[in-house]
Parts: structure tokens; C-alpha cells; sequence
């Protein structure tokens, strides 16, 4: 792309828009033989506000236009690219609801297709499809965007629920592919919307998305005194009710709570919270996905495991594992099952069990791809199973190492 005159750039742009030259001029306010000479490098572009307008009617950076962007990545499943993430960066800076205070508001999509759409987004969040997900979560993000902003009455509070957890995957698949900063944008944006969603559940599990991005971005102790903060408010008892929902949101605090406090080093308060999400667990009952949060019993053992591997404990962690009741497991969804062979695959690592790390990485690479050849902390685990293994490292390592572009 950066190697394309300017004019064929908003060509590229205007088509993934599904643009048609008369649309765009219209939006532009000039001819569609303007279009077509500027498309054609005929017409030079030279006025940066002439850029910047083009920029907006096409939703990117204007940064793309000028062929600025970096080089597309390769890999296997292509997770994510500069591309995407500047399209993503550019529906998260969108402020759609203050224009609508203004102005008057983007036509809104319906929200029953914005339901379907965004209960497809966390299901293929949960599958670990995450090449997929970048790829939708930039039209979804405008959409979403468009729908909070369009809609008042009644239908206000649901459109900023669905805003709020379109904001929560986009911050959640963000992380884990490494772009922290956005992660932790799309987080804070989804705790603000679900204050005018009136939901506290929603507000809660966002939380845990605040927490998680900035214990990505090394802010461990502040993602520690939030979780358990908002934990204290929403815990069970007192006047809150104990319901599926509330125990589960509950939960998934503590859980990301102690998450954090493995971070530090804190083990006491890691076993305190850990203890408290068990008998939240306990109460739920089962294995359940309320607000997206797959909480139950097992999402708990495999959190603990987890915060082992954290604390540098690898053999407990893998004690852990080995006695999580095999049914349940394999009841999760991938990307929960991917994600915790990956942490095993780490605690397998810190006590020098090289070839079983490399079976966790294989295995959960048969369940859930994305989650090993995308995020960089399993480059990282496969990069130290490659360093220390003697001799050749087994084919199908091998071959997975080089589907992740990891060497030696």
C-alpha cells in the first residue's frame, strides 16, 4: 500500500467501503469527475483538509492516505495487521454520540441485527477466531457506535449495552495480540458506556477489561486495587442479590484480581481472592457463560493454575492441571482451553519439561490457533522450547514454530 500513488490508495479505501465513485463525490461535495482524476492521478491531492475530509468519509487514519503505513504481516493466519489495527484505532476515536448532541444523529442500524452481530463477535472471540474478528470489529464498531448514538427512549439503554460490550471484545482481542494501548482504550470506553446502560454487571466485567489492559501494559498493582474495589460492590449479600449474573461477574473479578496479585508476587492475597471466587463458584453451581464470562468451577481451577505459572510455580501449575476433570475441560470453549495450555505450557517450561511444553502449544494449536500463533507470549514460549531443545526439535514443532515465524 505505501508504495501506491495517493490517488490509488483512496481508490483501495473507497472500495473496501463499497463506495461507489457517485457516493463518495456526493459525501465529498465534488464531481465524481473529481473522483475519477484524483483516482486516476490526474488531480493532484495537496490540501491536508481536502485529505483530512477524504480520511473521515472513509473512516481511516489519514496517516493510510498518505502511505504511511507500515508493511502488511504474513503470518499463517494473518491475526492482525497495521491495516486493521489503524482501522480499528480509527472506530475507537470516533465520538459519534457527542456529534449526534449537535448534529443530528447517523441513521442507526436495527438493533435486533446488532443483537445477532454481537453475540456472533463474542462467539467468534470464544472460538478464538481472532483474524476473523479483527477483520469485522471495525464496521461493528461503527455500527455500534452509530446505533448508541441514533437511538433515545427505551431503546437507549440497549444500544449502549451492546456499544459497551462491542468496546469489551474489541479491548479483549486487542490484548492478545499484543496492541495494549487500544486494549485498554476500548476498555476504558466500555466502563463509560455502562454507566448510561444502567447496568452494574456490565460496568463490572468491564472492569475486568480495564484490569486486564493495564496489567498488559505492566500496571499490575492499580488492576489489582480495581478489580477487588468494584468487587467489593457488586459481592452478593448486603442488598445484592445473588444471581447467576452477579455471582459470575463477582467471580470473574476475583479471578482477574488475583490474576493481578500473581503479577506482584503476592501470593496471600492471591490465595484470598482465589478463595473467594470459589465459593462463588460454588454457589453458581456450574460451569456457566453469564455476561460472556465462561465463570464456573473450571474457569476457576484453570485461573489458578495460571496465577501458579504467574508466581513462577510451574509444577503446581501443572499438578493443577493434571487434576481438572477431563469432561469438564473439554466442555469450555477453545479459546479457554487454548488459552490455558498455553499457561501450562509456560509452567511446563519453568521446570525445564521442554518436549511437554511443545505437546501444550501443539495441542492448543489443534484447538484454537489464533490463540498460540497470534499472541506473543506463546512466540515467546515457543522461542525458549526451540532454544532448549537438543538437537532438531521434533516435525510437528518444528512445522508449528515456522507457521508462527518463530526461529531459533
Amino acid at each position: 500500500m505505501d508504495e501506491l500513488p495517493i490517488g490509488r490508495r483512496v481508490a483501495y479505501w473507497r472500495g473496501r467501503r463499497k463506495m461507489s465513485q457517485q457516493v463518495f463525490a456526493d459525501r465529498l461535495g465534488k464531481s465524481k469527475s473529481w473522483v475519477d482524476k484524483v483516482e486516476r492521478g490526474v488531480r493532484r491531492l495537496d490540501k491536508f483538509s481536502v485529505l483530512y475530509e477524504i480520511a473521515d468519509i472513509l473512516q481511516v487514519d489519514v496517516q493510510l492516505l498518505l502511505g504511511k503505513d507500515p508493511e502488511r504481516r504474513t503470518d499463517a493466519l494473518n491475526c492482525i495487521d497495521q491495516v486493521e489495527v489503524e482501522e480499528i484505532r480509527a472506530a475507537l476515536e470516533r465520538y459519534d454520540s457527542m456529534s449526534a448532541y449537535f448534529d443530528a444523529a447517523p441513521y442507526p442500524p436495527p438493533l435486533d441485527d446488532m443483537r445477532k452481530a454481537v453475540n456472533h463477535a463474542w462467539l467468534t472471540y470464544q472460538y478464538g477466531r481472532y483474524g476473523m474478528l479483527t477483520r469485522a470489529l471495525p464496521k461493528l464498531l461503527r455500527d455500534a457506535q452509530a446505533a448508541d448514538a441514533g437511538y433515545g427512549g427505551d431503546q437507549a439503554r440497549e444500544s449502549a449495552h451492546l456499544l459497551g460490550q462491542v468496546y469489551q471484545i474489541a479491548s479483549s482481542v486487542l490484548r492478545k495480540l499484543g496492541e495494549c494501548d487500544l486494549a485498554w482504550l476500548a476498555a476504558d470506553r466500555s466502563m463509560a458506556v455502562a454507566q448510561r446502560a444502567d447496568d452494574p454487571l456490565l460496568a463490572g466485567i468491564a472492569t475486568t477489561r480495564v484490569c486486564n489492559a493495564l496489567v498488559a501494559m505492566g500496571r499490575a498493582r492499580p488492576a489489582l486495587e480495581l478489580n477487588v474495589n468494584i468487587a467489593n460492590r457488586l459481592a452478593p449479600g448486603g442488598g445484592n442479590d445473588a444471581s447467576p449474573g452477579r455471582l459470575s461477574v463477582y467471580g470473574m473479578l476475583l479471578l482477574q484480581g488475583a490474576m493481578a496479585a500473581a503479577r506482584i508476587g503476592d501470593s496471600a492475597t492471591v490465595d484470598d481472592l482465589l478463595t473467594g471466587a470459589q465459593e462463588a463458584a460454588t454457589l453458581l453451581g456450574g460451569d456457566q457463560n453469564h455476561y460472556w464470562t465462561s465463570f464456573g468451577p473450571t474457569n476457576l481451577e484453570l485461573h489458578r493454575a495460571a496465577a501458579a505459572v504467574e508466581l513462577g510455580d510451574g509444577g503446581r501449575a501443572v499438578e493443577i492441571h493434571h487434576a481438572i476433570a477431563e469432561p469438564a475441560f473439554n466442555a469450555l470453549l477453545p479459546e479457554r482451553r487454548a488459552h490455558h495450555l498455553l499457561d501450562i505450557a509456560r509452567g511446563y517450561a519453568q521446570i525445564g519439561d521442554v518436549a511437554n511444553a511443545g505437546e501444550m502449544l501443539l495441542r492448543g494449536d489443534r484447538l484454537a490457533p489464533s490463540e498460540i500463533r497470534c499472541r506473543p507470549i506463546a512466540h515467546e514460549v515457543m522461542a525458549d522450547v526451540l532454544r532448549r531443545t537438543r538437537g532438531a526439535p521434533p516435525p510437528p514443532i518444528a512445522e508449528l514454530a515456522e507457521h508462527m515465524g518463530v526461529g531459533v
